[in-house]
């Protein structure tokens, strides 16, 4: 089962870009390498993209300077966070993160991501290539990225929970 991850991060973020179009939906190799051309950042090898994982199971990707929740349309997701594409040789996922500071999604929402990328067919790694934490503190309420596993607050120093602790928005199977 994966974990269903509403968004978590500034209502004003969430609000600014409520008109922005969602991410594009990818269902083939030639979805991921025609919308990664067509960026401006697109150097000819390599892009590093904003994606999604919606709750229909649908891949979604969008600039990397996009906000989580605009790719996913303002909908709760499976999985958020960066894709580093590569084309040459030929076309490739080389690298993936859960780096999604509106979605705060666990590690664990690789399981969501594999099956996208397996379905397109092309080379990607066999889990995240960054893999990150994320607590919400249980004293001032702030977002944090654990690192080094510190479990301390950056803003207040509470210690964090061990465990995920954001709102539980449910399983989905």
């Amino acid at each position: 089962m994966s974990r269903i991850y509403a968004y978590v991060g500034p209502p004003e973020i969430r609000r600014a870009v409520a008109d922005t179009p969602a991410g594009v939906e990818i269902r083939a190799p030639a979805d991921l390498l025609g919308w990664a051309r067509a960026q401006p950042e697109w150097d000819a090898d390599t892009l590093t993209a904003t994606f999604v994982v919606t709750l229909a199971g649908v891949l979604r990707v969008a600039p990397r300077r996009s906000e989580h929740v605009a790719c996913a349309g303002g909908q709760a997701v499976l999985a958020a966070g960066e894709l580093t594409l590569r084309a040459e040789p030929e076309l490739a996922v080389e690298g993936v993160t859960n780096q999604s500071t509106g979605y705060c999604p666990e590690p664990a929402c690789w399981s969501a991501i594999l099956p996208r990328l397996e379905a397109l067919g092309v080379p990607h790694p066999a889990e995240l290539t960054r893999a990150f934490v994320f607590r919400r503190c249980p004293a001032c309420g702030e977002r944090n990225v654990v690192k080094e596993g510190w479990f301390v607050c950056d803003l207040c120093g509470a210690d964090l929970p061990a465990h995920w602790n954001f709102a539980d928005s449910g399983e989905a199977h």
